[in-house]
């Protein structure tokens, strides 16, 4: 985790995917889903994860959401291209990220 640079760990990870699919993902296989810059690597993803979080990662998958194209109004428009990443946790650990939320 050392060789990585602090900064730019703590700007790896845009977002955490919230989604009926993510939490399908991470209900079977222990995995959180996340979206991440365009240029991240899965070892800065598990890096970020790890200090960020907390725990312990065991693996990394990654995927690239193409955007797609869209009408609005009268002209074409394209969503922009989105990369996700699986991150795979160690048995035992878990995130929450509804804690502290409104009762």
């Amino acid at each position: 985790m050392s060789n990585f640079n602090q900064e730019r760990l703590m700007q790896v990870l845009v977002a955490p995917q919230i989604s009926e699919k993510a939490t399908m993902v991470a209900d079977a296989n222990e995995q959180v889903v996340f979206i991440v810059l365009p240029d991240a690597t899965k070892p800065e993803v598990k890096a970020a994860v790890e200090l960020m979080f907390k725990v312990q990662v065991k693996s990394v998958q990654i995927s690239n959401l193409k955007g797609k194209v869209k009408r609005f109004g009268r002209t074409m428009g394209r969503r922009s291209d989105v990369k996700k990443a699986f991150v795979c946790l160690m048995p035992g650990q878990e995130i929450n990220f509804v804690e502290g939320g409104a009762a």
